[in-house]
């Protein structure tokens, strides 16, 4: 271990990560039996980017367990583990560290039955932070190295202000699943927690990345490594500078500018 260097740093790596973080995975307690926690992925780290992040990993808990579109797995685990962690917090605890201007709602399930919900602004900057810890911890997993360069990050899950940004999401959501029906190569043990997916280099060398939690929680990254080339996309500067621009990803069209 000691001749290991942490998937993040420079630094030498004193321990495991767990990726993503193990709190997301349910414990057999909760599940009858159901093991969720099989064959985790594990990439060397040190100290700072480790042990030191627990809060941030339980803000990740917190904050992906309670979406609505989760699957039932998320659900039950946002009811179960999420629950007691919450029970342990201040009553003030959400509205300071997960959803800005929180307030509760009933909303009607398919069963016809009302389940309580939280409403409110999620604190993306954090979100993006503890994500971005999972994405450099599989690119490891991936490429038996540390990435080294600039990345990028866009959260299927949240609603952006900016309608370019709302429309370049769903954008990118089509354009892997149209990668996904020509490359069935997902990554993952227990897919209905988490599973990933890479797609090869494009021609400038960065390397995109499809993160999935409880089946419906989708994030986009993108890599740009150090020596990669710097992307050139004449369509991407007409949207930058204002213009009305037309995307077609495979039958459907994407407008920017309307």
């Amino acid at each position: 271990m000691n001749k290991e260097i942490c998937y993040k740093c420079e630094r030498k790596a004193t321990s495991r990560e767990h990726v993503p973080p193990i709190c997301l995975f349910p414990e057999m307690k909760d599940t009858k039996g159901i093991n969720y926690r099989k064959d985790l992925i594990t990439v060397p780290s040190c100290d700072v980017h480790n042990s030191k992040k627990s809060d941030d990993d339980e803000f990740l808990l917190l904050s992906l367990s309670g979406l609505m579109k989760n699957n039932p797995v998320g659900n039950f685990h946002q009811i179960t583990k999420a629950n007691r962690s919450l029970k342990r917090k201040n009553k003030d605890f959400i509205e300071k560290q997960i959803l800005r201007n929180h307030k509760y709602a009933k909303i009607k399930t398919t069963d016809g039955k009302f389940r309580l919900v939280s409403i409110g602004n999620p604190n993306t900057e954090r979100l993006i932070d503890c994500l971005e810890h999972i994405a450099y911890g599989l690119y490891y997993q991936e490429f038996e190295e540390r990435f080294e360069g600039e990345i990028k990050m866009v959260l299927e899950f949240i609603e952006y202000a900016d309608e370019n940004m709302q429309t370049f999401k769903k954008m990118l959501k089509k354009s892997f699943e149209l990668e996904y029906e020509s490359n069935r190569e997902i990554k993952g043990e227990n897919p209905k927690v988490f599973y990933y997916q890479f797609l090869k280099p494009d021609n400038f060398g960065l390397i995109a990345l499809r993160m999935v939690f409880y089946e419906t929680a989708e994030t986009y990254v993108s890599f740009k490594g150090k020596n990669a080339k710097e992307p050139f996309d004449l369509g991407m500067k007409f949207i930058q500078n204002g213009f009305k621009t037309t995307f077609e990803v495979g039958d459907e069209k994407f407008e920017f500018n309307k």
